[in-house]
């Protein structure tokens, strides 16, 4: 397959991360994001979080930092909706993504996979494309106890050491995470090896993506 390049080396790209959780961009689209400021591209990073209160809060602004050092560019966004109620939350949380587009105008959006069994993650991607109609959307997919891994249809190949990276930071930043017997190495190594596997690259990792949507210009 020919690749997709969205960024060269010196190019400027503006991205706009959405995650439920404070490690959910992390888990699911961290290494795309280093891989793009290793590689040169002059990243413009619009960063948010919608459930990240108490301890949670200061994860998720240590961890932006560590992921997005090298970047052009970063904005980091914090809000307390509730964790795990984001469906009984809908107006408000639907009032809060009309206002970010009236503030953000990216050229990709990152958000939750749509068929993701976690509520939160759903009322998010829900929310993104209601309220995103003429962005490049990719959606990332997290590993968790449901089983509910999809099969992408994009694919970010990462060299062995931004893996390691990503891993070691993830490691590093979610201390209120370790006791989940998921949060791990080996969880994280695992899937990207299946997805490295699955891409046919020529690497061994890779982080996949599900992209509903795209113009061919």
């Amino acid at each position: 397959m020919r690749p997709l390049g969205l960024a060269r080396p010196g190019d400027s790209l503006s991205v706009l991360c959405l995650g439920a959780h404070s490690d959910d961009i992390e888990i699911g689209a961290g290494g795309m994001l280093l891989s793009w400021i290793a590689s040169g591209v002059r990243l413009h990073v619009h960063w948010c979080v919608l459930s990240a209160a108490g301890p949670r809060a200061g994860e998720a602004e240590a961890s932006a930092a560590a992921f997005l050092a090298g970047a052009a560019s970063t904005v980091v966004e914090l809000a307390e909706f509730k964790d795990s109620f984001f469906p009984y939350q809908g107006s408000e949380i639907k009032a809060w993504f009309s206002g970010l587009k009236a503030r953000s105008s990216p050229d990709i959006i990152l958000t939750h996979r749509r068929d993701d069994a976690h509520q939160d993650h759903q009322e998010t991607c829900r929310l993104t494309w209601n309220t995103f109609r003429d962005h490049l959307i990719l959606e990332y997919e997290i590993p968790k106890w449901d089983g509910d891994l999809g099969q992408p249809n994009l694919y970010m190949p990462l060299a062995p050491e931004i893996l390691e990276r990503k891993i070691e930071l993830l490691l590093a930043h979610f201390g209120t995470q370790r006791s989940k017997d998921w949060f791990d190495a080996e969880t994280f190594r695992g899937l990207a090896r299946l997805r490295g596997m699955e891409s046919r690259a020529g690497g061994r990792y890779a982080e996949g993506f599900v992209q509903r949507k795209g113009l061919l210009g």
